[in-house]
């Protein structure tokens, strides 16, 4: 919806109300993660579970505010909504927050509402504190979201409907289900993914009586899911904007998503064994860039399953290296994380572009692209 004349007199105090609920933001306290160190497969989830496990829970109303915090554009006016953003584009239609919440709508573009990406339904209702976990309720167009319904999310190659920004429904094409699913943009699938991952640990063993569906078992993936799930997880790596939008959340419910922190966890929990088959296996899948895009830094992390001296280097399109930024002589082994801070050898911020990152060892090479915004 683009900004209506009408709201002109409420813009200010929006703008106001927003600003003051976005500035409340965290990082994870020192050491939070530390009961899941050296963990893999289910002992790791388990490890997990038990770290964001009982968050405090807002009210079904409280959602709407929470949005001023969570899923604010920058310029704290606007929602951000995942199911018509058009990233590097202009989306077909803006939302004020507060103003152009609720209701019901005949198309898009009329307002947003508060979408369930794991569908109520799948456990059982409004029954908390599911319903209204702030790591799987998001904003988004109320057309489109009623569109969605509760069908899976999945890959779609013949649409039977198509909305504005490229969101898909119809038949599923990815292998394991053919029944009909919603497919949002490449740019939001890994954020998609990543919630999902996150249900699947913060209710595990807590998910009797959950109906699931054809997408999930209880809270947990099915296989197709799992496997569809993990492919978005890597070709979208972690934002600016879920990284924030983690920070947000945790400020609020005081627990966090532990595959936005570490995106590596997701190999380690539901593919361990191609860590233990082999340090070239896992370099294929496991080297990982994040936030990207970015425009302070950005970490690259990826796993080390024998001790060995590393080479990596941050290459431009042109081939030229940019940033050498390696091991040194001395071997390491286990989880890795290199900050990239943007700059070059000199010293100087590199250019606004893509960028690649270039690991290399005895054991073989892999490179993840990255995108540097300024």
């Amino acid at each position: 919806m683009s900004f209506r004349p009408e709201h002109s007199g409420y813009r200010f105090i929006i703008a106001v109300i927003c600003v003051i609920v976005s500035a409340v933001s965290a990082d994870p306290p020192a050491g939070y993660y530390d009961s899941a160190a050296g963990l893999s497969g289910s002992a790791l989830q388990q490890a997990l579970h038990e770290i964001i496990d009982d968050h405090d829970h807002i009210s079904y109303d409280a959602i709407w505010n929470a949005f001023c915090s969570t899923d604010a554009r920058a310029d704290g006016i606007h929602v951000w909504d995942m199911y018509s953003d058009v990233p590097g584009g202009t989306p077909p239609y803006e939302y004020t927050l507060i103003i152009d919440q609720g209701g019901s709508a005949s198309g898009e573009g009329e307002g947003y509402n508060r979408e369930h990406s794991w569908p109520k339904s799948w456990f059982g209702g409004t029954v908390s504190p599911m319903y209204t976990d702030l790591f799987q309720v998001v904003p988004t167009d109320i057309y489109v979201n009623n569109r969605r319904a509760a069908y899976p999310y999945g890959e779609v190659s013949s649409p039977s409907w198509t909305s504005q920004n490229g969101s898909r429904l119809g038949p599923c094409s990815y292998p394991g289900y053919s029944g009909t699913v919603f497919e949002p943009i490449d740019a939001y699938k890994g954020d998609f993914a990543r919630n999902y991952f996150y249900m699947a640990t913060r209710y595990l063993g807590d998910d009797g009586g959950w109906p699931g569906s054809d997408m999930v078992d209880g809270a947990q993936l099915r296989p197709w899911a799992e496997e569809m799930l993990i492919e978005w997880h890597l070709a979208d790596p972690v934002s600016d904007k879920e990284t924030d939008r983690n920070d947000a959340v945790f400020a609020i419910q005081d627990n966090r998503n532990p595959y936005i922190d570490h995106p590596e966890f997701v190999l380690l929990v539901y593919d361990p064994t191609s860590v233990e088959q082999g340090y070239q296996e896992v370099l294929v899948s496991g080297l990982t860039a994040g936030p990207s895009p970015f425009t302070v830094s950005t970490t690259l992390q990826f796993v080390l399953t024998d001790a060995t001296s590393y080479s990596l280097r941050i290459i431009d399109l042109s081939g030229r290296c940019v940033r050498e930024l390696g091991s040194g002589p001395e071997p390491v082994q286990g989880l890795q994380s290199v900050e990239w801070d943007g700059r070059d050898g000199s010293g100087e911020s590199a250019a606004p572009g893509i960028y690649f990152a270039v690991l290399e060892t005895k054991f073989g090479s892999v490179t993840a692209s990255i995108v540097k915004t300024r």
